[in-house]
C-alpha cells in the first residue's frame, strides 16, 4: 500500500520535501520546454493550499564528478537551477525562494525560515557526487530537512539515488510519512494497466522503435509475455531483419544481438511484426539518393531511415484491432522532415481508435507526438521514457516507488 498525497493529514506547518523532475531542456539559461515543471504544479499547489512548507529538489542535466575541477564547474554553471525557480514562480504566481546550496548552513537556515504556504527550491541534486551513489550521509542530510516526503519525479523513479530512495528510506524508519504525488500516482495507475493486462484490454499491441535492441531486450521479453502483437520499427528492426537473413545495407545493426533477435522472433510464433519495406538513403545526412525498397532487404550502400508504405499499411491494420496500445520509440529519423511519415502514420492510426487505451512511453516518441500535435489523442503520455520501460520490464516495480510502500 502506497499513500497518495491526499492520504497525508495535518500538513499545515509541516516541512514537505518533494522530489520533482525539473530536468528540463535549456538553451543557455533559457528553458526550451517547461512541460515537466507544469506537470508538477498540481502536487505543489495542493501542498501549498494545505499550508505546508514546501521544499523542492531535483536534478538537472549531467555533472560528471570524475572530470577535472574546471570541467565540473562548467557543468554546474550550465545546469544551475536558478532559471527553473524563476519559471516556477511565474507559473505559481507567487515567490519561490531559490537556495544555491545542497547542504550546509545556508540551506538549513532557509528551510528554518520557511513560512506556511511558502515554497523553496534547492540547487541541483547532482551538484553532489553522492546523489547518484545513494550516499547515506547525503541522504541523512536531506532527510533531516523533512517532516514528510513526497515522490513526484516519475522520470527518476527507476534510479535508486539519494533523493529518490535514500531519503524516503530514512524517513520511513523514523516513522515519518512518505507518499506519491499526483504525477507519480497517475503514471503508476496508467502504466500498471499495461503491466497487469485484463481480458477487456485485448488485443494488446506494443509498438517499439528506437536505435538499439540491446536497450530493450528485457522490455521485449516482458512484452512477449503480455502482448498479442509487437510491431517493431526504427533502427532496432534492422537487427531483427539481419538475424532473419535479410540484407540491411549500412543500416545500424547490432551484430552481437543477432542470436538473441533470432531466438526472440522464433519464440514469438508470429507475434513480432517486422517492416515489409523501408525508405532508404545513400547517406544519413546530405544524402543524394532516396528510394523505397520493394521488400525488406536494403541494398548495399543504403541505410534505412523510415518504415515504408507497405509497412505503414500493415502496422495500421494491426493497430486498428487494438483495445490497448503501448508505444515507445519512433519508426524512423523523425527529426528529418523526409523521414517522418512512419512515425506520423502510427500517431494517426492510434488517433483513429475508438474505445482503446493508448499509452506513449515517453522519450523520443513523446517528443514526436507533441511535435506532430497528437499528444491529446493518447490516453496517457508518460513523463519518463526510461522509467516507463523499466516499469514494464519489472512488472510494475521501480525503486523510487516501491520504497514508498508501507
Amino acid at each position: 500500500m502506497i499513500k497518495t498525497i491526499e492520504d497525508l493529514k495535518d500538513l499545515k506547518g509541516k516541512r514537505v520535501l518533494v522530489r520533482v523532475d525539473f530536468n528540463v531542456p535549456l538553451a543557455g539559461h533559457e528553458i526550451r520546454d517547461d512541460n515537466r515543471i507544469v506537470q508538477a504544479l498540481p502536487t505543489i499547489k495542493y501542498l501549498l493550499d494545505k499550508g505546508a512548507r514546501v521544499i523542492l529538489f531535483s536534478h538537472l542535466g549531467k555533472i560528471k564528478h570524475k572530470e577535472t575541477a574546471d570541467v565540473i564547474e562548467a557543468q554546474k554553471a550550465k545546469n544551475n537551477m536558478r532559471p527553473i525557480a524563476k519559471r516556477l514562480a511565474t507559473l505559481l504566481n507567487q515567490d519561490v525562494e531559490f537556495v544555491d546550496a545542497t547542504r550546509g548552513e545556508k540551506l538549513s537556515e532557509a528551510v528554518a525560515n520557511l513560512k506556511d504556504g511558502n515554497v523553496l527550491l534547492m540547487q541541483n541534486t547532482r551538484y553532489e557526487k553522492g546523489e547518484e551513489k545513494n550516499d547515506p550521509e547525503l541522504s541523512s542530510i536531506w532527510a533531516s530537512l523533512a517532516d514528510v516526503y513526497v515522490m513526484d519525479a516519475f522520470g527518476s523513479a527507476h534510479r535508486a539515488h539519494a533523493s529518490t530512495y535514500g531519503v524516503p528510506e530514512i524517513l520511513k524508519k523514523e516513522g515519518k510519512e512518505v507518499a506519491m504525488g499526483y504525477l507519480v500516482e497517475k503514471e503508476v495507475k496508467n502504466l500498471n494497466r499495461c503491466v497487469f493486462v485484463k481480458d477487456e484490454d485485448r488485443p494488446y499491441i506494443a509498438i517499439l522503435g528506437g536505435l538499439k535492441v540491446s536497450d530493450k531486450i528485457k522490455v521485449i521479453e516482458s512484452l512477449l509475455n503480455k502482448c498479442d502483437k509487437i510491431l517493431i520499427g526504427g533502427a532496432m528492426a534492422y537487427t531483427f531483419l539481419k538475424a532473419l537473413g535479410k540484407e540491411v545495407g549500412t543500416s545500424p545493426c547490432e551484430l552481437d544481438q543477432l542470436d538473441y533477435a533470432r531466438n526472440c522472433y522464433e519464440k514469438a510464433h508470429g507475434r513480432i511484426v517486422l517492416p515489409l519495406d523501408s525508405v532508404v538513403t545513400n547517406e544519413f545526412e546530405n544524402w543524394t539518393e532516396k528510394l523505397v525498397t520493394p521488400d525488406n532487404n536494403i541494398p548495399d550502400g543504403f541505410e534505412g531511415m523510415d518504415i515504408g508504405p507497405k509497412t505503414i499499411v500493415k502496422f495500421a491494420d494491426e493497430i486498428a484491432h487494438a483495445k490497448m496500445i503501448f508505444w515507445n520509440g519512433p519508426m524512423g529519423v523523425f527529426e528529418q522532415t523526409d523521414f517522418q511519415h512512419g512515425t506520423r502514420a502510427i500517431c494517426d492510426a492510434v488517433a483513429k481508435l475508438k474505445n482503446c487505451f493508448s499509452v506513449c512511453g515517453g522519450g523520443d516518441s513523446a517528443a514526436a507526438i507533441k511535435q506532430f500535435g497528437y499528444s491529446d489523442k493518447f490516453s496517457h503520455v508518460s513523463t519518463g521514457g526510461g522509467a516507463s520501460l523499466e516499469m514494464i520490464e519489472n512488472n510494475g516495480k521501480l525503486p523510487g516507488i516501491t520504497i514508498l510502500e508501507g
